[in-house]
């Protein structure tokens, strides 16, 4: 995987394009992450006892990977990223700066 949890990235498509956060989870299955802070749904729950009130829960949702750049740590930009094998070992790369990640 190109992006992995942990990783800061910056949205290029949606309703938070621009902002940038950090990986939470990554679904490999579906090429999908979740960000911290952005995409943002709400959930109305209902209240579990009489006399209580509902709630708004705010989580963040899923988003295609395809919709997320890796932003590189060296260069400070938003950039593709590339593989390098040294000695057996996978390395990912930023493809501006060619600098491992």
């Amino acid at each position: 995987m190109k992006i992995k949890t942990g990783d800061k990235i910056k949205m290029l498509a949606g309703k938070d394009k621009g902002k940038t956060g950090k990986v939470l989870q990554v679904m490999t299955a579906d090429n999908k992450v979740v960000v911290e802070g952005l995409n943002l749904l709400i959930k109305h729950q209902r209240p579990k006892r009489s006399g209580e009130k509902g709630q708004r829960i705010q989580f963040p949702s899923a988003v295609a990977m395809s919709k997320v750049a890796l932003i590189c740590p060296k260069c400070g930009q938003a950039a593709r990223v590339g593989y390098k094998l040294v000695e057996d070992k996978k390395f990912r790369f930023c493809k501006k700066c060619k600098e491992t990640i």
